[in-house]
């Protein structure tokens, strides 16, 4: 059964797994408080839209795909590249403007690449990323590659047009593509129940005769389940699925800060949600399973922790680009 299972792509839940997912969350975790630490200091110069709270989604999904899969995210994308396998190097200096950054320093942190680990570009424009994704989708069936395209958006991209059109094509033509919601309830800070009268995401697979599927976006191991079965699926050439993770965002829509202090949700909302944190839950989780001890949870730390001072290091001792790159990879 076993080498059944993984003939589709499927892993059992073994304590390596565990512990990679409580890993990929903590990594996810740490960069993006170090982000908020190195913010202020105004060395930084382009927007950062942060995770923090949503870990458990791109850790969930990601850990379910092979190198060569690809992956398609959008402004808010650090987590799904760490998940994916990105170093945080180049992202680190794509954030400091430097020419040793994923995108050379041009992009900033809402246009990641990291082409070998299967990340083709994050897009700015809100439900961007989600045509691009069908179109590498169907380009990889035309050439067999065999590849699952996973596409991360948020509920404000699934009130695009876009999102309809491209659902319907990947479903029409079958297409080995995931479409994973980040759910946290704002477009900027417009509540979900001001632009959507069901509030049922998933629901809508349904109208295109395709899988969908509403999981606790704050439980890593719902959401890796829900992401183990949608890509399989798509594996097996069975079609594309849809998965609304439902989280929160702990910090503003952009930058460090959090949007109660600007009277854009209220605290309470927040304080509830802040309990539910999908670290500290599955931090719980793993030590009464005896999975992981606690001093094993702080190596972890200690590890990501070396590897951010490094990064950051790195970062700032790179170099910017010469004035005579400025018209460098542009394509008009």
């Amino acid at each position: 059964m076993q080498k059944e299972l993984l003939k589709y792509g499927i892993q059992a839940l073994t304590k390596d797994l565990l512990i990679d997912m409580y890993k990929s969350m903590l990594r996810i975790r740490m960069f993006e408080e170090k982000v908020v630490e190195l913010y202020p200091q105004q060395e930084m110069k382009c927007p950062v839209h942060l995770c923090i709270g949503q870990e458990a989604i791109a850790a969930g999904v990601c850990l379910n795909l092979k190198k060569k899969d690809y992956l398609f995210s959008n402004h808010r994308g650090h987590g799904h590249c760490l998940a994916k396998g990105s170093s945080m190097r180049p992202l680190f200096a794509e954030f400091y403007g430097k020419v040793t950054g994923c995108s050379k320093g041009k992009g900033g942190s809402m246009h990641l690449i990291d082409i070998e680990n299967g990340i083709l570009g994050t897009s700015a424009i809100v439900g961007g990323g989600i045509p691009m994704g069908v179109g590498a989708a169907l380009a990889s069936t035309l050439k067999n590659e065999e590849r699952v395209t996973v596409i991360f958006f948020g509920d404000g991209a699934y009130d695009e047009g876009v999102f309809y059109e491209s659902f319907n094509f990947a479903s029409l033509k079958k297409l080995p593509v995931v479409f994973v919601c980040e759910n946290n309830f704002y477009a900027t800070n417009s509540h979900q129940s001001a632009r959507q009268p069901g509030c049922r995401i998933s629901d809508t697979a349904s109208a295109f005769d395709a899988h969908g599927a509403c999981v606790d976006g704050n439980d890593v191991i719902a959401v890796y389940k829900a992401a183990q079965d949608s890509v399989s699926r798509a594996r097996r050439g069975g079609g594309p699925s849809l998965i609304e993770a439902k989280t929160y965002r702990w910090k503003g829509h952009v930058g460090p800060e959090a949007d109660f202090a600007k009277g854009s949700r209220p605290k309470e909302e927040l304080d509830y949600w802040i309990e539910k944190c999908p670290l500290k839950t599955f931090r719980k989780y793993l030590i009464e399973k005896c999975v992981m001890t606690s001093r094993e949870m702080e190596e972890a730390a200690s590890s990501i922790r070396s590897e951010i001072d490094d990064a950051v290091r790195f970062a700032k001792e790179s170099p910017y680009p010469e004035e005579k790159d400025l018209l460098e990879d542009l394509y008009l």
